[in-house]
């Protein structure tokens, strides 16, 4: 379980081929020092198992599963990621709750500059939209982001200076594809209520669900 607050930026020191996967070799100091084999850790929103490390360095593998929900396929040797090791049961949750599964794939369609501020749309394949809510929650490469604008599938966020330095977020132009996850409790309300049509879906049926 992870929260979407990034906490290291790491380079890809190689893409080993491994069957249809890849084995990631990821130079992340801070990240590597914590970490153990068998941990689990968040690259660019995706959930990995660490097989190796040493001081400086670990490596993940993602399969065939991974690379066709995601867009780590598109990683070479010197791509950096973000990255964040899984949240302390006793930790402030500080973005929101993320496991890691990524969903789909999405790119970005605009990014315009505010004074203090970047407007970013995303554009998510049309059966996920239902899973977009005004003001809620969205994963954006492992980053725990908040909805500001939204128009069907496509949905704006606000990126703060911060965010822009301390993740990879400063490398993403018009065009690039994003790793997205949905906020967990909406896919579970879905899951629960299989009688009603999803188009259907209405405060009332929550409220006579508990929720």
């Amino acid at each position: 379980m992870f929260t979407g607050i990034v906490e290291e930026v790491g380079t890809v020191t190689r893409c080993e081929p491994m069957g249809g996967g890849f084995r990631f070799h990821i130079r992340a100091p801070q990240s590597a020092r914590e970490l153990r084999i068998n941990d689990s850790v968040s690259v660019n929103g995706a959930c990995h198992t660490v097989v190796w490390r040493d001081d400086e360095s670990f490596r993940v593998e993602s399969v065939e599963e991974t690379l066709k929900k995601t867009s780590l396929g598109e990683l070479k040797d010197g791509s950096s990621v973000n990255l964040e090791l899984p949240m302390r049961l006793n930790d402030r949750l500080g973005g929101h709750l993320v496991l890691g599964h990524v969903d789909t794939a999405a790119h970005i369609t605009a990014i315009v500059p505010r004074e203090s501020s970047w407007m970013t749309t995303v554009e998510v394949p049309a059966e996920f939209s239902r899973y977009l809510v005004p003001t809620g929650s969205v994963t954006v490469d492992g980053v725990s982001l908040t909805i500001a604008e939204l128009d069907g599938p496509r949905f704006t966020v606000s990126i703060i200076p911060h965010t822009m330095d301390h993740t990879i977020w400063s490398q993403y132009g018009v065009g690039r594809r994003v790793n997205i996850e949905f906020d967990l409790v909406g896919k579970y309300i879905e899951q629960m209520m299989p009688h009603r049509r999803k188009a259907d879906l209405r405060e009332s049926d929550l409220r006579e669900q508990g929720f």
